[in-house]
């Protein structure tokens, strides 16, 4: 496949943000919904059409959703990195590189199950990659099965991403619910402080607390302390930080 010397190596500002964007399909729960339990799509980025082809009809042959891209650029003009699944990239191709993208992607924010294939490895290659988070880094010629065993570690790692991110999401949303107040007895009750030393730590009667915990138990979904502290080890690190004395 004959590729322009003007592909560029980086990708658009609104490439990134039409990925990252958690409404890039449409409204709330939908997307949610979505995100978790679509049915997987593998994305497969080589620019060789026949080994780009060649994979995408191993896949399906097994009836695992495939779609081909010759390049990062190209797949980031679509939306289908929303979907669950995983990617299958090559190391070296024309513009963007497999491991650039690796990067790229990390650095936005947007997590990927990624498989590396390709027949240019080494061992630097593979160390960068695996401890930039790739599932697997293959080299080609590559068994069939050896293949789609990666590819499948590689789906249950995303959907396993993917369901923990959404827990954090909606665990986030609730304590957004919370007022000041009971986001301070929330941090208390994590730590472990009774109600009565909460009460004398923030200078209110011990009924208040017990109010205050209660409408946190309720708000947070949390039948019992172990589940409000299972909420908010989910949340994002800037949350549990402020949430500290």
């Amino acid at each position: 496949m004959a590729h322009s010397n003007a592909l560029a190596t980086s990708i658009r500002p609104e490439a990134w943000e039409r990925v990252r964007s958690p409404t890039a399909l449409g409204p709330g729960a939908r997307a949610e919904v979505t995100a978790v339990d679509a049915q997987p799509l593998v994305i497969v980025v080589d620019d060789d059409d026949a080994v780009r082809e060649a994979i995408c009809d191993l896949l399906e042959s097994v009836d695992i959703e495939a779609a081909g891209f010759a390049s990062a650029r190209e797949l980031l003009d679509t939306n289908v990195m929303d979907r669950p699944g995983c990617m299958i990239l090559d190391v070296r191709m024309p513009g963007l590189s497999g491991l650039d993208f690796q990067s790229q992607l990390a650095a936005s924010g947007i997590p990927a199950s990624i498989i590396f294939l390709t027949g240019h490895g080494d061992i630097p290659m593979t160390v960068q990659a695996m401890k930039s988070g790739a599932v697997e880094f293959l080299t080609k010629p590559v068994r069939d099965q050896t293949l789609l065993d990666a590819v499948n570690r590689a789906i249950a790692t995303d959907r396993a991403q993917r369901g923990e991110a959404l827990v954090a999401r909606r665990n986030a949303a609730l304590y957004g619910s919370l007022t000041p107040r009971e986001r301070e007895v929330m941090r208390a009750v994590v730590a472990g402080a009774l109600n009565k030393q909460i009460a004398y730590d923030l200078g209110i009667t011990e009924i208040t607390v017990k109010l205050h915990r209660s409408s946190v138990m309720k708000k947070m979904q949390a039948p019992f302390v172990a589940h409000l502290v299972r909420a908010w080890q989910t949340l994002p690190g800037h949350i549990r930080d402020a949430m500290r004395p």
